[in-house]
């Protein structure tokens, strides 16, 4: 391999890893307020939502397979409160609408 590819591949890393790292060590020790806290444990959720919603209205195949999907999602969502079970469990539900439509 080349060795200015490796070199790119190192400079990207870092590139990646400090500006994580940065705000971890030197706000380590920082208490923030319980308010700003809560707040902060929702933006996971929000991003989330925010990045998956509009793919709900801009799918190519059918948009009532978007819709279903969200719909299934939704349900999850409010008998589960792990994002992970969410998404596994709206992709299961999915694939079994499919096989059958």
């Amino acid at each position: 391999m080349n060795s200015q590819i490796v070199w790119m591949i190192i400079g990207m890393g870092l590139a990646t890893y400090i500006p994580r790292m940065i705000p971890l060590v030197i706000l380590q020790k920082l208490q923030l307020p319980v308010f700003l806290q809560n707040i902060l444990q929702n933006v996971p959720y929000a991003i989330l939502g925010a990045l998956i919603f509009p793919g709900v209205f801009f799918i190519h195949e059918d948009i009532w397979f978007g819709v279903v999907g969200a719909a299934i999602a939704f349900t999850f969502a409010s008998f589960f409160s792990n994002v992970v079970v969410v998404v596994i469990g709206s992709i299961f539900a999915l694939s079994v609408v499919s096989f059958y439509f």
